[in-house]
Order: C-alpha cells, then sequence, then structure tokens
C-alpha cells in the first residue's frame, strides 16, 4: 500500500511539474508575441492612444475657438450693417 502511495504522489509531482513548465512556456510566448507586436506596430508609425487623444482634444478646442471667432465675426458685420 505504501508503494502505491508513493506512485500517485511521484505522479501527482510529475503533473505538477509539467503543469509549471507549461504555464512558464505560454507566459514566455505571450511575452514574445507581444514585443514582436509592439515592434510591428512601431515599425509602422502608427500613434498611441494618448498621442491620438492629445491631438484630438486640440482639435476640438480648435473648432471651440473657430466658433466663437466666427460667431464675434458675424456679430461685428451685423453691427456694421
Amino acid at each position: 500500500m505504501q508503494t502505491r502511495n508513493k506512485i500517485f504522489d511521484d505522479i501527482s509531482q510529475l503533473m505538477t511539474n509539467a503543469m509549471g513548465v507549461a504555464q512558464g512556456a505560454k507566459d514566455e510566448a505571450e511575452t514574445a508575441m507581444k514585443g514582436m507586436m509592439d515592434r510591428w506596430l512601431a515599425d509602422r508609425d502608427f500613434v498611441t492612444r494618448e498621442e491620438f487623444d492629445a491631438v484630438r482634444a486640440m482639435a476640438q478646442k480648435a473648432r471651440e475657438e473657430n466658433e466663437a471667432l466666427k460667431a464675434r465675426l458675424d456679430a461685428l458685420e451685423a453691427d456694421k450693417g
């Protein structure tokens, strides 16, 4: 009976170790894939989300300023006419 428990313990330990190796390989593959994707995207001159959001905010502010200036011009033209 003692031998049977030892065999089961050994099999259990082997499976645990195999799962650890598989998890490590998965993590390493994910890291490698992420690195490859980051390099690929960087080579394509894509902008980051932060850069996109900053430019969008600048464009929105410029539109609002243009609308305000147009309203002022319209008001000046109305006073003139």
